[in-house]
């Protein structure tokens, strides 16, 4: 479709509401094109996950330092935070199945680049500061792609299912993907690792070549012009209901989730263990992850009082770990801390995307992933300043403290201040009337 041709409503005569139930688990997976993309993620996240535990644990053995680690986060999150806006521009104006095949092929490089300078021993940590960048410069269109592609996929009846089922693939894969990296780096070191990332993209991609494109949403790709990206910051602006989430979960990627900065921390500093302990408790709270994600695709709405709740929850319990003496008992709390770390993730990713219309999807959820990832680079480097002069448990429980203060304060300011009920969302006319046709 050529831009500025205005598509028809998003509807599909294989897969209409009434085909699959919005209460079932599993609903959206009956969709092949989606059955296809989840498989594609599967083995793509794993590889993900392995890379990330990986890479980590390659930064803390050539530094030495929590604060290298959190510096490597930041450099991997600093190009959502420059240019997350003008990548969701471009998702509005792009074809997304084509612009996936593009930024898969690019992510898949990025780790074979990688596994080959660490196998050969030439690797240095700033080689995995520039991969690290790169990686992040092709998720700015990557990400937003990937959020708004599931919508043309299933439908709105199964979009908050959806957005949950490929939270709980991506939590999936970090009980396999953590577990293996783990057994990989003690075994033969970091560079099979990256090598296994880098081909577990040609999954998603063959995905992507084997979908039916018949079967394909169509939907509104906005021309080329001027002013995009400030029309959709006064879109967001004057959405309280969409404003306010995105603030929250600012502060919680900001500060509440630099768990390659703590974990690390705990493991090398406070549990004097190795790689195989690290990869446990990242397993763990994948575990907590993977329940909360399968609980939200039970969930027929996403609320805003569960997103609140959730978060203050989710801080409380970082608290909570970070003082405990156990280790056994901090490993087992990152079970519910995952959990409620993922709740959060989930409702405000389902909220927001059913609470904006279809045309400015892309650049509402560019903006969400920039507040969310994107304020890492913020909050890395000092979470692992104030890790390392003094201590991871402050260190943890700091964030955990300024995750439970935002939680609080933004859940009074969308009852008293903002107006807006806490017990539901307000879908807008356009998925409306696209559900009713």
């Amino acid at each position: 479709m050529r831009p500025g041709v205005v598509a028809p409503p998003e509807t599909d005569i294989r897969h209409t509401p009434g085909d699959t139930p919005p209460h079932s688990t599993f609903g959206s997976l009956r969709i092949r094109n989606y059955r296809l993309f989840f498989t594609g993620q599967v083995v793509s996240n794993i590889g993900t996950w392995m890379q990330r535990i990986a890479q980590d644990w390659l930064v803390l053995s050539l530094t030495g330092s929590a604060a290298a680690v959190g510096i490597t986060t930041a450099l991997q999150f600093l190009p959502m935070l420059l240019f997350g806006l003008y990548g969701g521009v471009l998702v509005d104006r792009l074809p997304k199945r084509p612009l996936l095949l593009f930024t898969q092929s690019a992510m898949g490089a990025t780790g074979l680049v990688l596994g080959v300078l660490t196998l050969t021993g030439h690797v240095q940590v700033w080689h995995v500061y520039a991969t690290a960048f790169t990686l992040g410069l092709v998720t700015v269109v990557d990400n937003p792609a990937r959020q708004t592609f599931v919508s043309e996929m299933v439908g709105p009846d199964q979009l908050a299912n959806a957005v949950s089922l490929n939270s709980a693939n991506f939590q999936s894969a970090r009980l396999v993907g953590p577990a293996v990296a783990g057994v990989l780096i003690g075994a033969v070191g970091s560079g099979y690792a990256f090598v296994f990332n880098g081909l577990s993209f040609l999954a998603p991609i063959a995905a992507l070549l084997l979908m039916r494109t018949a079967d394909l949403r169509a939907v509104q790709r906005t021309p080329r012009g001027k002013g995009q990206l400030r029309e959709g910051l006064r879109y967001v602006a004057g959405r309280p209901e969409l404003l306010w989430p995105i603030v929250l979960v600012g502060f919680i990627g900001t500060f509440g989730f630099n768990f390659a900065i703590w974990l690390t921390a705990f493991t090398h500093t406070v549990f004097d263990s190795g790689a195989q302990t690290y990869g446990l408790l990242n397993t763990l709270m994948a575990a907590g992850s993977l329940a909360g994600a399968l609980l939200a695709a039970r969930r027929a709405t996403s609320r805003l009082r569960m997103l609140v709740a959730a978060a203050l929850i989710f801080g409380l319990l970082e608290i909570v770990a970070a003082i405990t003496p156990s280790f056994w008992l901090f490993a087992v709390l990152l079970i519910p801390i995952g959990m409620a770390g993922l709740t959060v993730n989930v409702t405000a990713n389902s909220s927001i995307q059913m609470a904006t219309d279809p045309a400015m999807r892309g650049r509402v959820m560019a903006l969400y992933m920039m507040v969310f990832t994107g304020g890492t680079p913020l909050g890395a480097p000092l979470v692992g300043w104030i890790t390392d002069t003094y201590g991871p448990r402050i260190g943890f429980a700091t964030g955990g403290a300024i995750s439970a203060l935002a939680a609080v304060v933004i859940g009074l300011i969308l009852t008293r201040i903002a107006g807006v009920r806490l017990r539901e969302l307000h879908v807008p006319s356009a998925w409306r009337e696209s559900v009713a046709v």
